[in-house]
């Protein structure tokens, strides 16, 4: 259960930092025709997840709970494109180099496709 309320608890924050991150940056830029805060986000969502992926694996620094609350709690609700990018580059990492590619490809191609998919069967619903 405490796993549970680690994880609520980082996807809270994770949530807040995605908003004031996101929104300060888009204000920032000044540019509403490019989504430089959603960029941000999901690029140091990678820098930050990359790091933390190393000081877990090479140095041992986060217990299990502390791994729920920050990978999956706070950058799960941060960026999940950070677990992507995580996932992927540990299969570059393991030698799996046509999965990694399978797996950026299928994330970009079928994820767009799903979102267009969505959109499509709710105009036939809602029309």
């Amino acid at each position: 259960m405490t796993k549970f309320i680690l994880i609520g608890v980082g996807g809270f924050v994770g949530a807040l930092l995605r908003y004031y991150v996101s929104g300060w940056i888009q204000q920032m830029a000044k540019d509403v025709g490019f989504l430089w805060g959603t960029l941000i986000v999901n690029l140091s969502g990678c820098l930050a997840i990359g790091l933390f992926s190393y000081l877990a694996d090479a140095r041992g620094v986060f217990t299990a709970e502390s791994r729920a609350f920050v990978f999956i709690g706070v950058m799960g609700a941060y960026t999940t494109f950070s677990t992507f990018g995580n996932e992927t580059m540990a299969l570059f990492r393991d030698g799996e180099n046509g999965l990694a590619l399978a797996n950026a490809g299928a994330h970009v191609l079928l994820g767009l496709g799903a979102v267009w998919a969505g959109r499509a069967l709710a105009n036939l619903i809602w029309s």
